[in-house]
């Protein structure tokens, strides 16, 4: 059986163009095989701001400055272990509209692909993507908490979602 990760803060950011977003499949890890935004831990002494440029370096091969970053949510996923225990990851949550470079494939996030905002393969992301995204898409900020299963596969209960005008 593999192990299952354990992360405790990170950060996941979401490259906007002309009404398209920017996913790509998560090639291992947490979400391995799904549509996802860029991310991943939150390193030592790193803001989540500092986290989100440096992963969108190395999995997207773009660079982004902090003016850039519009934080649009903030979800503590609590996650339920194959064994039962569980832990919590905050997950700082990012729109950019602005950077430079073509983004493209890496060992960590495969086939970016361009998708209307308003037609996502929800079927095929992290299980409450559905119940989050259209609503920071939509101009909205929220803190939330989700609840997912082993492995992020399954949500488990109802989110909570809490609107904010700002972070």
């Amino acid at each position: 059986m593999r192990e299952e990760k354990v992360l405790l803060n990170a950060s996941l950011g979401f490259l906007l163009r002309d009404g398209k977003i920017l996913l790509a499949k998560k090639a291992k890890k947490i979400g391995a095989g799904r549509w996802n935004g860029y991310g991943g831990g939150i390193d030592g002494d790193e803001t989540p701001e500092d986290s989100m440029i440096r992963e969108l370096k190395e999995e997207a091969g773009v660079d982004v400055y902090k003016n850039s970053l519009e934080k649009v949510a903030i979800i503590d996923f609590h996650n339920t272990k194959s064994d039962g225990e569980i832990f919590i990851c905050r997950v700082h949550i990012f729109f950019i509209a602005d950077w430079s470079g073509e983004p493209k494939e890496t060992k960590e996030m495969l086939n970016p692909t361009w998708f209307d905002i308003n037609n996502l393969p929800f079927d095929e992301m992290m299980p409450d993507d559905k119940e989050w995204l259209p609503k920071v898409l939509a101009g909205k900020k929220i803190i939330a908490r989700a609840y997912v299963g082993p492995f992020q596969k399954t949500s488990l209960a109802e989110m909570e979602i809490e609107y904010v005008k700002s972070f």
